[in-house]
């Protein structure tokens, strides 16, 4: 067997454990490859972190501002219902002229006026269940607001989460490219001079275009992640950053059992219970309107003859009779809402223990399969590749056999890394489910 000596150090195929942990540098040097026409008019804008994409789409994502819109529609409700009373009262005026005809003589000309106020009055206290209407619908609206940033949270920290995925992919790759071409180098130059047979070499020289390929589908990937973050973020979609952090998940803070207490009290959950409310308070508004309002009158003025002036006062009662109509369509109208939101209530209830409960199952499985990949697969696999090198250096085994253990040692990075991705978007995806963020204790 010939002797095939590589220009490699064994330093330079040694994986240390936190590998998939890149650093970042490694992450800012992470760039879009010029070979992909549609991206020749992108500007690289500076990396950012987690916390300021956050801070990005706290101030600019639609649905977001859309949600704090809505606010001000509530907070006149609140102001309305607060009035001292909910009808206005109502002023009238009347001036009359009246030509009165008299006998043998010219007729004589009266002015008269009267006038007059109206006031009604609810009676049977419509008035304090559209005040707690209205309280509960904005405490409603603040918890969906709150909710909604939430989302837009979770669903920010997903996306950066695979464009730091796919920079740390692309990074892995380039190092064993780099391994791969100083290998098919080598092979070259003792093919060239016979010390090597063609097939050393069109297997050193397809498994460096194998990587090469790799590396584009990886880039155009990490396109199109920078491109869905930047949507969110609402950036310019022709300034696509880099991100900053590292995909290591810490171990979490909390057990099941106060998961489950914590998502009980979950935005979602209190806009729900706060609707509920305000659904039922709706209702008894709508069967307080059966009953009539009262309308009071009181007017003031002056008739007659201008030597007998009279000044009358007088107070009215109207009172609608409710023979005909009793307000049945808003009853079953309010009744129906509040059925809706008791159902909605009880379902997200039901699915949020059921949901926090099977993702906590999932985060122990993923936890103890990146621990697995750290502590054992991954420093088995880079033993082997050492002892790989050293056997070949000796000629015992040949190139195909040290690829093969390099290859190895590459897909026991990849995993590592989707390993860690998976396990770091369970925990986004349980925290959402829970409504429990990093400020919770």
């Amino acid at each position: 067997m010939r002797l095939l000596i590589l220009p490699l150090s064994v330093a330079a195929l040694v994986v240390t454990p936190g590998f998939c942990q890149a650093d970042d540098t490694a992450n800012n040097k992470t760039t879009v490859s010029s070979d992909v026409g549609a991206t020749r008019n992108i500007v690289p804008a500076a990396p950012i972190t987690l916390e300021q994409a956050w801070q990005f789409a706290e101030n600019a994502n639609p649905a977001l501002r859309q949600a704090q819109a809505q606010r001000a529609a509530a907070e006149g409700d609140a102001a309305d219902a607060n009035g001292l009373l909910w009808n206005n009262p109502k002023l009238s005026g009347e001036r009359v002229r009246r030509d009165v005809p008299q006998t043998g003589m010219a007729s004589e000309n009266r002015r008269e006026w009267t006038a007059g106020i109206e006031q009604t009055f609810e009676i049977a206290g419509q008035q304090g269940y559209r005040r707690k209407a209205t309280q509960q619908q904005l405490q409603a609206l603040d918890a969906s607001i709150e909710d909604a940033r939430h989302e837009v949270r979770a669903d920010v920290e997903r996306r950066f989460v695979q464009v730091l995925s796919l920079q740390e992919r692309i990074a892995t790759e380039r190092q064993s490219l780099k391994i791969v071409e100083d290998t098919a180098a080598s092979v070259k130059k003792r093919v060239a001079a016979g010390e090597d047979s063609r097939l050393d070499g069109n297997l050193a020289s397809v498994e460096a275009v194998r990587a090469r390929n790799q590396i584009g589908v990886l880039e155009e990937q990490l396109i199109q992640a920078r491109v869905d973050l930047a949507a969110i973020l609402q950036q310019p979609s022709n300034a696509l950053a880099t991100v900053v952090g590292s995909l290591t998940t810490p171990a979490p803070a909390y057990t099941l059992g106060t998961l489950l207490a914590r998502a009980a009290g979950r935005p979602l959950l209190r806009a729900l219970d706060h609707r509920e409310q305000a659904a039922q308070s709706r209702l008894s508004l709508e069967r307080a309107a059966r009953y009539p309002d009262l309308t009071v009158g009181l007017a003031t003025g002056r008739e007659g003859a201008t030597a007998a002036r009279e000044r009358l006062t007088s107070v009215t009662v109207s009172l609608p009779l409710p023979l005909f109509r009793q307000n049945a369509g808003a009853i079953g109208r309010a009744t129906t809402e509040l059925s809706q939101a008791q159902i909605e209530r009880q379902a997200a209830t039901r699915n949020t223990d059921s949901s926090v409960a099977a993702l906590w199952q999932k985060l122990q499985s993923l936890t103890a399969r990146v621990d697995a990949l750290l502590q054992t697969v991954l420093p088995a696999l880079e033993e082997n590749q050492r002892l790989s090198v050293k056997s070949l250096q000796a000629g015992e085994i040949g190139l195909f056999q040290l690829l093969v253990v390099n290859r190895q040692v590459l897909d026991g990075r990849r995993d590592l890394i989707d390993a860690q991705t998976e396990l770091r978007l369970t925990r986004i995806t349980l925290h959402q489910a829970a409504g429990w963020t990093d400020t919770t204790q």
